[in-house]
């Protein structure tokens, strides 16, 4: 497995969480929504002109900026 940021998925990817590496409040809401280490992430699609990322984790599809999704740091499910 190799280790990259979430906005390097392509639409249809799965990778593992592996760090979140954010400022405490951006941690925290993140947490909130359920990015936790060990958690597998999905990107179900991103938006044109560098708009938002649709992400699923578990059963909730979230949308993250992409500013955002570069500072959660996953492992690559092949």
């Amino acid at each position: 497995m190799s280790s990259t940021t979430l906005i390097s998925l392509k639409p249809g990817e799965i990778g593992i969480i592996a760090a979140l590496h954010a400022e405490e409040d951006l941690y925290h809401r993140l947490a909130a929504l359920g990015f936790r280490t060990g958690k597998q992430v999905c990107l179900v699609r991103g938006a044109r002109f560098a708009g938002p990322l649709q992400v699923r984790i578990g059963t909730t599809d979230v949308m993250l900026r992409r500013r955002d999704a570069q500072k959660i740091e996953i492992q690559r499910s092949f």
